[in-house]
C-alpha cells in the first residue's frame, strides 16, 4: 500500500493518465511501494519532479507495419518503441513480437528494463518495443518481409548511441538478422551495435542465447547459498515456458544438480518425473519448433496436460516461472506453498500477479523479481555491444565467467539494499531501491531533462 503523500499524488496521476494501461499500473505500483521505504530521506526529488519524470517515458513511437502474406494479401501490425530512460545509457531493451502485445505491455517492460539495466552496473537505459505480429504458423518468407518492413520505420529512431534493441518474446536470431539486414541496407552502415543478438558471423556474442537462463539460475544459485545454503543440488525444479529463456534456464539448474520435472507452452504443459530429456525438449522446439505436447509422445513415462496454469501444482522444491507476464495468480503460488516450494525465481518479466507475490512472501519463500533474476539476458547484450565496440569476439567461457560474476554482483546489490531498508532478504525490495538510485541520482546530476 502506498501512504507516501509524495508517492501516492504520482501515481494518483499516473492512474488518471494511463489507467487503461493494466500491466503498466501494476509495475509502477511494485516499484513505488518498495520506494516507501527510502522516499523520506530524499526530499529533493520531489522539488524536482524526480518521479514523474521517472514514470514518463522519454519517447513513445507507434507505427504501422503494413507487409505482403503469400497470398499476395497486405497486412497490417502495428509496432511499438518505448524510450523510457536514458539517464545511464542508450536506451536499451527488446523487440517482442507476440498478438499480446499492446502499448501498455511495452511501457511496462520498458519502465523495468530501466531498472534492470541499472542493476547490471552497465552503461544502458532503458526501451522496450515491439509488435502484436505473430511468427507462428508464418513462412520464412512472411517473417522476413514483416521484419524488413518493421525496421523501415524503426531504423530511423535507433543507433548504437541511441537506442539499441534485441530479441525477446517472438524474437530470436533469425528475426534480428532479417532486421539488421535490412537496417543495414537503408544506413549503408555495418553499425554492428545497433541490435544485439546477432549471429556469430556478423557480431554476435558467443553464450548470448543461454544468457538469460544461465543467468538466472546463477542468480538463484547465489541466494539459495546466501539466504538458504543450500543450492540446486538434487532440487526438484519446475520451468514454466519452453522458449529460449527457459530452455536455457532447463539446462543450467541440470547442470548445476537440480531435477527439472515439467515444462509449458501456451497450451499445457508436460511432467516427467524422471527429470526432463533436454536433447529431445531442444530437438523438438529448435529445430521441429513443435507443442511441448510432442515430448509426451515420443518420452515414454511423461504426461502431457492442457492447460498451462495446471503447472504450479506439480510438486517442487524450485520455481523458475519463464514463460510470461501474470503467468502465476494467487492459487499457483498457494498450491507451491502447500507442497513445499522453497524459492521462486522470476526468469520471465513480472510473471507473479501481486497477489501471487503475497503469498509466496507470506509464506517465506525466497522471491526475486524478474528485473534482478532475468537480467543476465540483457547484460550479456551488453557483454555484445563492447565486444562490438572493440571489434574482437570474445570465448564462451569469458562471456559466461562475466555473466557469473554480474549476476552475483546484482544478488549482492539487491541483498545489501535489503538491508538498508531494513528488510534483509526482501529481494524485490532490494532490487526496485537499487535500481532506482542509480537512475534517480544520474537524473539528479543532468538536471530537469
Amino acid at each position: 500500500m502506498i501512504t507516501n503523500e509524495y508517492l501516492k499524488r504520482v501515481y494518483d496521476d499516473v492512474t488518471r493518465r494511463d489507467g487503461h494501461e493494466a500491466e503498466f499500473l501494476q509495475a509502477v505500483r511494485e516499484v513505488f511501494e518498495s520506494l516507501e521505504l527510502v522516499i523520506d530521506k530524499h526530499p529533493e526529488w520531489e522539488q524536482a519532479g524526480l518521479l514523474e519524470r521517472f514514470v514518463e517515458p522519454e519517447r513513445v513511437i507507434e507505427f504501422r507495419v503494413p507487409w505482403v502474406d503469400d497470398s499476395g494479401a497486405v497486412r497490417v501490425n502495428r509496432g511499438y518503441r518505448v524510450q523510457f530512460n536514458s539517464a545511464i545509457g542508450p536506451y536499451k531493451g527488446g523487440l517482442r513480437f507476440h498478438p499480446s502485445v499492446t502499448l501498455s505491455v511495452i511501457k511496462f517492460l520498458g519502465f523495468e528494463q530501466t531498472l534492470k539495466n541499472s542493476l547490471t552496473t552497465l552503461p544502458m537505459g532503458g526501451g522496450k518495443g515491439g509488435s502484436d505480429f505473430d511468427p507462428k504458423g508464418k513462412s520464412e518468407g512472411e517473417i522476413m518481409r514483416f521484419c524488413q518492413s518493421f525496421m523501415t520505420e524503426l531504423y530511423r529512431h535507433i543507433g548504437q548511441f541511441t537506442d539499441t534493441p534485441a530479441g525477446d518474446i517472438g524474437v530470436g536470431g533469425r528475426e534480428v538478422a532479417y532486421m539488421y539486414g535490412q537496417y543495414k541496407r537503408i544506413v549503408d552502415r555495418f553499425e554492428a551495435g545497433v541490435l544485439t543478438g546477432k549471429g556469430l558471423t556478423f557480431g554476435g556474442s558467443l553464450a548470448r542465447t543461454q544468457a538469460t537462463g544461465y543467468g538466472l539460475c546463477y542468480y538463484a544459485a547465489e541466494a539459495l547459498k546466501h539466504l538458504k545454503g543450500t543450492s540446486f543440488e538434487g532440487k526438484t525444479v519446475i520451468v514454466s515456458g519452453s522458449g529460449n529463456v527457459a530452455q536455457y534456464a532447463a539446462e543450467k539448474c541440470t547442470q548445476l544438480g537440480g531435477k527439472v520435472v515439467a515444462m509449458s507452452d501456451s497450451q499445457g504443459y508436460v511432467y516427467d518425473p524422471k527429470g526432463i530429456d533436454l536433447d529431445v525438449l531442444f530437438d523438438i522446439k529448435q529445430n521441429r519448433r513443435a507443442r511441448i505436447s510432442v515430448y509426451a509422445q515420443e518420452v515414454p513415462g511423461s504426461e502431457y496436460h492442457e492447460g498451462c496454469k495446471g503447472i504450479w501444482n506439480v510438486k517442487c522444491d524450485i520455481a523458475l516461472p519463464c514463460a510470461s507476464q501474470n503467468e502465476m495468480d494467487a492459487d499457483g503460488a498457494k498450491a507451491l506453498v502447500a507442497n513445499g516450494c522453497i524459492g521462486v525465481f522470476e526468469g520471465a518479466n513480472m510473471p507473479l500477479t501481486p497477489e501471487a507475490i503475497a503469498v509466496v512472501q507470506g509464506a517465506g519463500l525466497l522471491y526475486s523479481p524478474g528485473k534482478a533474476s532475468n537480467a543476465g539476458g540483457v547484460a550479456t547484450s551488453g557483454l555484445e555491444m563492447t565486444q562490438n565496440s572493440m571489434r574482437l569476439s570474445w570465448s564462451f567461457e569469458e562471456v559466461d565467467e562475466r555473466l557469473h560474476t554480474i549476476m552475483t554482483n546484482i544478488y549482492q546489490a539487491c541483498y545489501d539494499a535489503s538491508v538498508e531498508c531494513g528488510k534483509p532478504g526482501d529481494l524485490m525490495v532490494g532490487a526496485n531501491v537499487a535500481g532506482f538510485l542509480k537512475v534517480a541520482e544520474a537524473m539528479m546530476a543532468q538536471g530537469i531533462v
